[in-house]
């Protein structure tokens, strides 16, 4: 770390890689992070296209991992990266996280965290031991209007809270373009490099995520329905669980990549004794919010009545109201507080509240074990599970 600059490192987001470009663009948003070495793909070349495109020294542009820890932990401490942020396929995110943590960086990963409960159990130990910080991309807590909605949950809004619905439906794999030469499709649906869930450890696992992140509750026991739709595909493609939450909370988590015509659809809807809210990723900028006998009101982004109910939602806006903030400020806004957290952790100063308030090692050990319990119920007729 130079001054309050971090060098960004990055293992994987070479050409074709939609979610590279978006973690580049967004850890770059606020000024704070600057990529300045990686190793982007498999393929040496393609690494070092991806290196020319962003403008970086060839000499730290790496042909692999293994390359650019050894060289860039060789590198005076105020030139080496600060941290490096992983965008590979799932089968890889343990060893490369376990890697650079060893090495001394600080780590940003994709989620799922790893493939299996026992490696992430094995890196939560990791992250302790080496008391490196570690952000997990679980970018849809990133909204300002998700940041509302879990305080106002907190705040008592919708009273004791009875259920929790939530949704994220998707068509992309309604064909099987995973043998048409897609290759997010292809890796995705391959059990060696996604891990035991397609469909759930891709998307339901957000879900899972949002509800726990939105209520404050914890997902305790599972039973799942999965299936895959497409003929010979080898993960489940779509997925239907109910859950028992802690405090006695009731939901139901329903993920599709088979639902024609749904694009990114993922919401949350959040009923107690007194109130509910509703929150549609595809409409970032409002949350619903509803009183027992009262009118319906929405909630807009970037107005000063927001600000004065959440300080974490007024520190994720970046426009007035009016003026859309969406998918990248949400990654940017991850990026943003786990950035300011190396930052205090640097200085030895306390890391407030609302600058902490990212999703972390203990966030990944959760949802993996929810893909556990949901694969476990599911071989056993939907029967409950506990995480």
């Amino acid at each position: 770390m130079k001054g309050d600059l971090l060098r960004m490192g990055m293992v994987g987001g070479g050409p074709g890689a939609f979610i590279g470009d978006v973690h580049r663009r967004a850890a770059r948003l606020d000024g704070g992070i600057e990529p300045v070495a990686g190793a982007f793909s498999r393929d040496p070349k393609k690494s070092r296209r991806t290196g020319r495109e962003l403008g970086l020294d060839p000499r730290r542009v790496y042909a692999d991992a293994e390359t650019m820890i050894e060289r860039e932990a060789a590198l005076p401490e105020d030139e080496r990266i600060d941290f490096v942020t992983i965008c590979t396929p799932n089968d890889s995110h343990f060893p490369l996280a376990k890697a650079f943590l060893e090495a001394g960086f600080h780590v940003m990963c994709e989620k799922p965290m790893t493939l299996t409960v026992e490696e992430a159990e094995s890196l939560k130990r990791l992250v302790r031991k080496t008391r490196r910080t570690f952000g997990l991309m679980h970018n849809y807590v990133g909204y300002p209007m998700v940041k509302l909605a879990r305080d106002l949950v907190r705040r008592g809004e919708t009273g004791r809270i009875r259920k929790v619905v939530a949704e994220y439906s998707q068509g992309w794999l309604a064909r099987p373009i995973e043998r048409e030469g897609q290759r997010q499709a292809a890796w995705r649906t391959d059990p060696k490099r996604s891990g035991a869930g397609g469909c759930l450890g891709d998307i339901a696992t957000h879900a899972a995520h949002l509800a726990e992140y939105v209520t404050g509750l914890s997902v305790r026991e599972v039973a799942a329905d999965l299936t895959t739709f497409v003929k010979g595909r080898r993960l489940d493609d779509d997925v239907n669980l109910l859950l028992r939450l802690s405090k006695g909370a009731k939901g139901v988590l329903h993920a599709s990549q088979v639902a024609v015509g749904r694009e990114n659809g993922l919401s949350i809807h959040v009923y107690g004794e007194d109130g509910a809210l509703a929150w549609h990723q595809e409409r970032p900028n409002e949350l619903r919010v509803e009183r027992l006998g009262e009118p319906t009101r929405v909630w807009r982004r970037g107005n000063d009545y927001v600000a004065a109910e959440s300080p974490a939602a007024a520190r994720a806006t970046r426009l007035p109201c009016g003026h859309p903030e969406a998918f990248i400020e949400a990654f940017a806004n991850v990026y943003l507080n786990f950035a300011d957290t190396i930052r205090h952790r640097t200085r030895r100063e306390k890391t407030p509240e609302v600058v902490a308030d990212f999703p972390g090692v203990a966030d990944g050990l959760a949802g993996m074990k929810f893909i556990a319990a949901a694969v476990r119920s599911n071989a056993n007729n939907a029967a409950w599970e506990k995480l």
